[in-house]
């Protein structure tokens, strides 16, 4: 998911996606609507404060489609983040003189309302200029910690990568010799996202029972820092930007789509404004604050459903027989390009230590750019649009591979195994409509 703010975006393609179920409302959700009381009223407030914490940090606000009204106060009053900060400094302590709630829903939405505020008051702190350390800002902002990893741990993966490509020169360029006949030609990057989307929304709709109205866009667009983005604007629709500015391969698809889409962040946003704002009427979740507690959910679980979508050797039979026909390539490569992305995707958590050591200005960028060119096996121009999100989101790396694992094992722990794919579904969908935190996944 990622920004609201930058250069001009450049228009391709355009493409609808529409479900084709309704959920209907059991009594039970509608029984979850309770009169208002302080958690309603402490979740309006939260509601536009981070609307005027907006008004500072042109990224903070990801989504809203609450009150209209709200959004025009924020915009025409605008409150200083001294008052920012001592509002919802008094909001936490309302909420600390509330009774715990047996009901576990109402538990977790007392718990997501206190950390994400908190987390507001951390992204104000730093933005009147505290520099908090990269660990510090991630526990403060994103309510996890990333683990830290040596050099000598990542190249174990690479040299046993060198003897997949021996040679001469860099092991990077070497690596990327051999992808560049997996770059997904520009004449066929819509045909295949197209057919990505229609795979995972199929999959997904097997098991997540959808409204029958939700839908999204597709546009392609350039000078980013990410390479995808969801923009969820409201009433079960989405906007999804795909970044061209750097090739395309062919893996990219179903990530794209998975995350972006299905079951990732659209569905996400789908199953949190039917069951929590429509069905309980908890307001809080009309606005999405970028940093805070609630991404790592986000992007972990939309990691995560690649995996739960396309499980095991599911994903290498459906490329093999559908995406790299489609986009030209020969299927007898499809087991063979995965089983090096599987040894690549060791290498995940290398973006971490470079964006720990850059952020904590142990390196400076040049040096960021060499350390990923290096350990992530990145080519230059990517390493250097890495660095460029690590300038602008700072810590929220840790939200794609710490999330991804953390909401495995959550779900793995309740019997969600990939050797039971329905009580893995079932799981995800559970976690997916909740206002469960990453403190909870533990």
């Amino acid at each position: 998911m990622r920004l609201l703010i930058a250069a001009a975006c450049c228009v391709v393609s355009v493409a609808a996606v529409s479900a084709s179920r309704q959920r209907q409302t059991p009594a039970a959700d509608q029984a979850a609507k309770t009169k208002p009381g302080v958690m309603d009223k402490v979740a309006e407030e939260y509601v536009k404060l981070v609307l005027a914490l907006g008004q500072h940090d042109a990224d903070y606000v990801d989504a809203y489609y609450g009150p209209p009204a709200w959004k025009t106060a924020a915009e025409t009053t605008k409150i200083g983040l001294d008052v920012i900060a001592a509002r919802a400094h008094d909001l936490i302590a309302e909420l600390g003189r509330e009774r715990q709630p047996s009901d576990d829903m109402q538990r977790l939405r007392l718990q997501y309302l206190e950390r994400q505020l908190s987390a507001l008051t951390a992204r104000v702190r730093m933005l009147k200029g505290e520099h908090l350390s990269f660990d510090d800002e991630s526990r403060t902002l994103y309510d996890a910690v990333a683990p830290t990893y040596p050099e000598s741990h990542f190249q174990e993966i690479l040299d046993r990568l060198a003897k997949r490509f021996p040679g001469n020169g860099p092991l990077v360029s070497r690596y990327e010799a051999f992808r560049r006949e997996f770059i997904i030609p520009h004449d066929k990057l819509d045909p295949v996202f197209q057919r990505a989307i229609q795979a995972c929304r199929a999959r997904t709709l097997e098991h997540v029972t959808l409204p029958a109205d939700e839908r999204f866009t597709v546009q392609y667009v350039t000078h980013k820092s990410w390479s995808g983005y969801n923009w969820y604007q409201g009433g079960y629709r989405s906007l999804i930007q795909v970044n061209t500015d750097l090739p395309i391969y062919i893996d990219r698809a179903i990530d794209l789509a998975c995350h972006e889409g299905y079951p990732g962040h659209h569905v996400y946003n789908v199953l949190l404004e039917k069951n929590l704002v429509k069905d309980r009427g908890w307001i809080e979740f009309t606005v999405y604050p970028l940093f805070s507690p609630q991404s790592l959910i986000a992007e972990g679980t939309a990691n995560f459903g690649i995996e739960v979508a396309f499980p095991g050797k599911d994903r290498v039979e459906f490329e093999r027989t559908t995406l790299f026909p489609l986009a030209g390539m020969d299927p007898a490569r499809a087991a063979d390009y995965y089983e090096v992305q599987a040894l690549v995707d060791e290498l995940a958590y290398a973006g971490n230590e470079a964006a720990r050591r850059y952020l904590n200005k142990e390196i400076d960028a040049a040096q960021a750019i060499a350390w990923l060119e290096r350990y992530a096996l990145m080519p230059h121009d990517r390493a250097a649009q890495r660095v460029r999100f690590f300038d602008q989101y700072r810590s929220y790396v840790i939200n794609y591979n710490l999330g991804k694992d953390m909401v495995r094992r959550y779900i793995e722990s309740r019997g969600g195994t990939p050797d039971q794919p329905a009580k893995r579904w079932k799981e995800f969908e559970r976690l997916l409509s909740s206002p469960r935190l990453p403190s909870g996944l533990k």
